[in-house]
């Protein structure tokens, strides 16, 4: 089994929106032992939020993928063509 680590933080559950990865990780010892990054690559993290409980840290993590998957929706919206109005018909 094989898992990923970032600044002695192990992740424990992620989530991908497009090309962006939000992830939470947990670490033993630190007073906010729970995190949530943003990653890019799988091993570029960055715009860390601690946390001291996990339940907040999870809420932050989904809070967070759920922007990116509203910023990607609404990116999408505007690259597609505009819908035509369906034409009257003759009589």
């Amino acid at each position: 089994m094989t898992f990923r680590m970032n600044a002695g933080y192990i992740i424990t559950e992620s989530v991908h929106v497009g090309e962006m990865e939000f992830v939470l990780g947990v670490h033993s010892t630190e007073p906010n032992q729970f995190v949530t990054w943003a990653c890019k690559g799988g091993n570029d993290y960055f715009w860390g939020h601690y946390h001291s409980d996990l339940l907040s840290a999870t809420k932050d993590l989904l809070e967070r993928a759920t922007l990116e998957l509203d910023l990607c929706m609404r990116h999408d919206e505007k690259a597609q063509p505009p819908q035509k109005e369906p034409e009257e018909p003759c009589l």
